[in-house]
């Protein structure tokens, strides 16, 4: 796990509560230490960056022992390092849909003002694993048909809405 103060790792799994009082990993406690780099070394199912855009670059990705990586911040991976880490077999889920949930439940909000209507947390729940999981099924079969990665297939369904939508609407001035 790391944050801005630092990186603390545990080969057996860290508990979530590692987090000092003060919101800070460095002063938390379980496992070690390690050098902030050396959180790109990690042996690993699955990385998470979910903090700051730019962090995942070409070299990290060759040094990245995951092979999975859910992009939980804003553009956390560079373009280079998407190429190196298709070439190396790892699956990245994209921001785009990764992260998606935060703006759909902020939608959800502003539709529930306006309408003065308000869903239950479960009834929010449902609709957002809705949303959610049909746009990434739409997008992992897009990739499947023409062997693309996740972000690449995700850009090419944005780009078929907005045409279709321009076709059906026309392009208002």
């Amino acid at each position: 796990m790391q944050d801005h103060s630092g990186t603390r790792f545990d080969a057996q799994g860290l508990d979530l509560r590692v987090v000092s009082d003060r919101g800070e990993v460095r002063q938390g406690r379980g496992g070690e230490l390690i050098d902030d780099e050396h959180f790109w070394d990690v042996d690993c199912d699955i990385i998470i960056p979910a903090a700051l855009e730019g962090q995942l670059t070409a070299q990290r990705a060759n040094r990245l022992r995951a092979k999975l990586v859910l992009e939980g911040a804003n553009g956390p991976t560079l373009p280079e390092a998407d190429d190196v880490l298709a070439d190396r077999g790892i699956l990245l889920v994209p921001d785009v849909i990764c992260n998606a949930g935060g703006v759909t439940v902020s939608y959800f909000e502003w539709v529930q003002d306006f309408s003065s209507f308000f869903w239950t947390e479960s009834e929010i729940n449902e609709r957002l694993d809705r949303i959610v999981v049909d746009a990434l099924n739409i997008i992992w079969k897009t990739a499947d048909k023409h062997r693309i990665g996740l972000r690449t297939a995700t850009f090419a369904v944005a780009c078929e809405r907005i045409l279709f939508a321009r076709q059906e609407r026309g392009l208002y001035p």
